[in-house]
């Protein structure tokens, strides 16, 4: 009984320590990104714009690995909280790229950056450490929606951090990364003197019941390993990647699409309208995503996320320049991410014991991460040789398989926490 009263306690200070950490991070990720284009843009020509993006995904991709090696053997504090210090390093280098003028520091420095985007990921696998069973769905989804406040009010600081820097005589759009270096540093301070105890740790503490070969600390191999062993943990892996591939190769595209249909005076504002949309459908509505999770289950949540989907990519692509229906169309893109999200997020946490979670999680962003980049990279060059409509296609085919298992009888029993 008091054992479940100090979890209780220490679940619900957790919560609120991960909601302030993720809108403060949050606004370091969302500001960098904002301008990071645009820098690269000045520096190397529009040609390489794009690069910088897919430098921080791919960098927030490939730290996961040493970051899951750090969770799985000390916890989470030490690993989201360097996760975001590396982030700071990535910013700082970036505005020292820019002072110098050099291209390949910039690169570097947002290949790092993207640590700050490991730890908001980190997050929400922090939220189910602790959470009870009847409430993981609901506690992931609530760390997910505090991530909207920094997204959404990050774009709008970019200029404001310009000005705020003048006094240092840097250059321009560089006081966007001063703002995520010390949006990073507080976050990581934060973590580490607040998180206490660790939750992954109390959690090994109170499961007692884990197998042995969770037990000892390991990497995304040893992940992988276990993957292969749990159709739950496959299934919610399958279903968090294949989102996150089919949400980025729509959305990346969806710009340029309109860009073909719209005047340039009134580009910015309609693109901004239709992303703002699809930022609403990924993160607003996470929390009644995350309660259906829990009260009709993981798995229904994932089938109706990746129908929704697959219905998005037929509503965008058969839109023409219809902003209306394209808008509808991102919206369901991103009703369709958190359902997958969400609910395979959820599951994958459930489905390995809190011993074993981080090399597992840590698999589930690395796959994720590279989805996502690989979506991002080759959607332009798919869209430059056969259309928009044949990208959403390709997207929608990518999710079939995925529906398709999760739409099979569960088969083995996923070891679930109690």
């Amino acid at each position: 009984m008091n054992v479940t009263a100090s979890a209780g306690r220490v679940q619900r200070r957790t919560l609120a320590l991960l909601v302030a950490t993720q809108i403060i991070g949050g606004i370091g990720v969302a500001i960098g990104i904002t301008v990071g284009a645009l820098l690269s843009a000045r520096m190397a020509g529009v040609g390489l714009s794009g690069l910088p993006g897919s430098g921080a995904v791919i960098g927030g991709a490939l730290l996961a690995v040493p970051v899951t090696r750090i969770v799985q053997a000390r916890g989470r504090r030490p690993g989201m909280a360097l996760a975001y210090l590396v982030g700071a390093l990535g910013a700082v280098l970036v505005v020292l790229a820019v002072v110098a003028g050099s291209v390949p520091l910039l690169f570097l420095g947002m290949f790092l950056f993207g640590g700050g985007t490991a730890a908001n990921l980190q997050a929400r696998y922090v939220a189910v450490d602790l959470a009870a069973p009847a409430r993981r769905g609901r506690d992931l989804s609530l760390v997910v929606w505090s991530a909207t406040i920094g997204s959404v009010a990050a774009p709008n600081l970019a200029d404001l951090a310009d000005r705020a820097v003048t006094g240092l005589h840097l250059p321009a759009l560089s006081g966007a990364f001063v703002v995520s270096a010390v949006a990073f540093t507080l976050a990581s301070l934060v973590l580490f003197g607040l998180l206490r105890p660790d939750p992954l740790l109390l959690a090994r503490t109170l499961d007692g019941s884990s197998a042995p070969d969770f037990r000892r600390p390991a990497g995304v191999r040893a992940g992988a390993r276990v993957v292969a062993r749990l159709p739950e943990a496959r299934l919610a892996i399958a279903a968090v990647a294949t989102g996150h591939l089919v949400m980025v190769a729509v959305m990346s595209m969806t710009p340029v699409h309109l860009g073909e249909g719209h005047a340039d005076a009134d580009l910015l504002r309609v693109v901004g309208i239709v992303l703002s949309v699809h930022i609403a459908g990924m993160y607003g509505l996470s929390p009644v995503t995350g309660w259906l999770a829990d009260r009709y289950g993981r798995r229904p949540v994932i089938i109706g996320g990746l129908v929704l989907l697959i219905t998005a990519c037929a509503v965008a692509g058969t839109a023409g320049h219809d902003t209306p229906r394209l808008t509808l169309g991102l919206a369901l893109l991103g009703l369709g991410w958190s359902g997958t999200m969400v609910g395979g997020s959820t599951l994958l946490s459930e489905s390995v014991p809190a011993a074993g979670r981080p090399a597992v999680q840590g698999l589930s962003d690395l796959v994720m991460g590279v989805a996502g980049a690989g979506a991002g990279a080759l959607s332009g060059a798919v869209v430059a040789l056969a259309g928009y409509g044949t990208l959403t296609v390709l997207a929608a085919m990518a999710a079939l398989p995925v529906l398709a298992l999760a739409l099979r009888s569960k088969g083995a029993v996923s070891v679930k926490e109690t």
